[in-house]
């Protein structure tokens, strides 16, 4: 299970505590893995720093910008994909910021509540410096995904932008797959990959969730 985030809204925290509205997914996390479920979790422009608890708690990896594995011989590149649009120069500085090693020993040294407020804070304006038209920011991704298919990557998978997307086609009689993971909350889309293929799903809520 690759979870390419934004999976919280905003992720700031420490060993000991976790924002209460997390504390049911975290659970779910940890039952899964105990389950034998392999996890990894790619950091989003809205929940960095998760290597302290993930990682070192959970022990779970966490990808901070990019990773490329393996599928069944199809070389796969994901990330959050929030760093592909490098016409977005301010919201690439503020990512730049929040993810110093200054920033990171300063909210160390902050109180747990200050640190959830400034949290909710750094959100807003991420979305603000974000906020892009769908269909450009996909657009501007496709072209991505032909530049790494252009290195030898067979597929590109990548979140970010809210719109869910999968596109097949063949290069020199290899298939490569571009596949924008929509969002979990409103169009409850996933990629699933079995038996050498990459299929885009929704799952269903259960009555009363919202």
């Amino acid at each position: 299970l690759y979870i390419l985030c934004d999976f919280f809204d905003f992720w700031f925290s420490v060993v000991v505590v976790i924002y209460p509205d997390f504390m049911e997914i975290v659970e779910m996390l940890s039952k899964l893995k105990d389950r034998g479920i392999r996890i990894h979790m790619c950091e989003g422009n809205h929940d960095f720093f998760l290597a302290d608890y993930f990682t070192v708690q959970l022990g779970l990896p966490v990808i901070k910008d990019w990773a490329a594995i393996d599928l069944d011989g199809c070389r796969v590149l994901i990330s959050h994909g929030d760093t592909v649009d490098e016409k977005n120069r301010r919201y690439l500085l503020l990512r730049q910021i929040l993810r110093s090693r200054f920033f990171y020993k300063l909210h160390k040294l902050l109180p747990v509540s200050f640190r959830w407020k400034a949290a909710q804070i750094s959100s807003l304006m991420s979305k603000g410096l974000t906020r892009e038209r769908v269909n450009a920011l996909a657009e501007t991704m496709r072209k991505f995904s032909w530049r790494k298919f252009r290195d030898g990557f067979d597929a590109v998978i990548l979140g970010h932008c809210h719109k869910d997307l999968l596109e097949e086609s063949r290069v020199n009689g290899r298939q490569k797959t571009f596949a924008i993971l929509g969002d979990w909350d409103r169009n409850c889309s996933y990629l699933c990959y079995e038996d050498g293929d990459f299929a885009l799903l929704r799952f269903r809520l259960p009555k009363g969730r919202s």
